[in-house]
């Protein structure tokens, strides 16, 4: 069974750390592009990282741009979401996602992903 299972969510005070998690199981992450998305209530879906297979370069919104790192553990087969300094918007559901893509990641959206996790909650919040 192919999924992808994120961890890692919670509330913390703003200016605080989270590391969120995305296992993928059924399937290698090898050759896939991953993404990290995030939904508050009443928003759109919206990209916040992601990190293309072919030569591992990533690309941030810029929201969090120099606050949000994600990266990806091979043998493992996990990639990570380091979020740090954060703000009380950027409380959302994060969702994990994961697909082969021809081109550099930062080109495609969230619909254009097939491989989703079930989403884990951030709240940011004193």
């Amino acid at each position: 069974q192919v999924q992808l299972v994120e961890s890692g969510g919670g509330l913390v005070q703003p200016g605080g750390s989270l590391r969120l998690s995305c296992a993928a199981s059924g399937f290698s992450l090898e050759g896939y592009a991953i993404a990290w998305f995030r939904q508050a209530p009443g928003k759109e879906r919206e990209g916040v990282s992601c990190i293309s297979s072919h030569d591992g370069s990533t690309y941030s919104a810029d929201s969090v741009k120099g606050r949000f790192t994600i990266s990806r553990d091979s043998a493992k087969n996990t990639a990570y979401l380091q979020m740090n300094s954060l703000k009380p918007e950027d409380t959302a559901v994060y969702y994990c996602a994961a697909e082969r893509l021809a081109l550099s990641c930062r080109y495609y959206k969230h619909y254009e992903y097939g491989i989703w996790g079930q989403g884990t909650q951030v709240t940011v919040s004193s």
